[in-house]
């Protein structure tokens, strides 16, 4: 079983910019210059959860599963794999309901998120680990997680479980992704716009 709650490897921009070339999707999308501008980033909290913090979704998986607790304000959160962990439909769970506004499918967002592959639990990418949010067009990232943010409420703390295809289905090598793996998300929505 491998428990992840940080390390960095690669940004949402780079992996959805790789994606879109590599799956010919079209390009990424530059929000125009009179786009509102997300609320005000704040930092993403990178401690460690306790290890008795009570899983707020389990997933059993077509093989595996996997158990995640979302961030807190002090926290980064806790996504426990038991690989091979793989999907065979992109599931999404609201860990904690927000109560701004809802995210349309083409807003700019930011978020505080990490990334852990289902194949082996390792995690490829944390913007709690860099202590800052990300900010990026739902346009220009993988299709599960736009399904993951698509729709919820500003302040949400959503996890993603996705299929191969909803994520990056040529793999992704620079962060040891490779085709046909389930990816999972922990994600907190910290603002949107347009």
């Amino acid at each position: 079983m491998a428990t992840v709650n940080s390390s960095r490897l690669l940004s949402p921009i780079a992996l959805a910019a790789f994606a879109l070339t590599v799956s010919a999707c079209g390009s990424a999308v530059v929000p125009s210059s009179d786009a509102q501008t997300p609320a005000p980033l704040t930092t993403c909290p990178s401690a460690a959860p306790q290890n008795d913090a009570a899983a707020e979704w389990t997933l059993p998986g077509a093989t595996g599963s996997v158990a995640v607790t979302g961030s807190t304000d002090t926290t980064a959160p806790l996504v426990t794999v038991t690989p091979p962990f793989s999907v065979s439909e992109t599931q999404v769970h609201t860990l904690q309901a927000g109560t701004g506004p809802v995210v349309s499918p083409t807003a700019t967002v930011a978020v505080c998120y990490l990334g852990v592959n289902g194949r082996d639990g390792s995690l490829f990418d944390s913007s709690y680990q860099r202590g800052a949010p990300e900010e990026f067009s739902l346009d220009a990232v993988v299709p599960g997680f736009q399904k993951a943010i698509a729709g919820q409420t500003v302040g949400s703390t959503v996890a993603v479980a996705m299929t191969s295809a909803d994520g990056y289905p040529q793999g992704q090598p620079g962060a040891g992704i490779l085709p046909g793996d389930s990816l999972v998300f922990a994600i907190k929505i910290l603002g949107a716009s347009g």
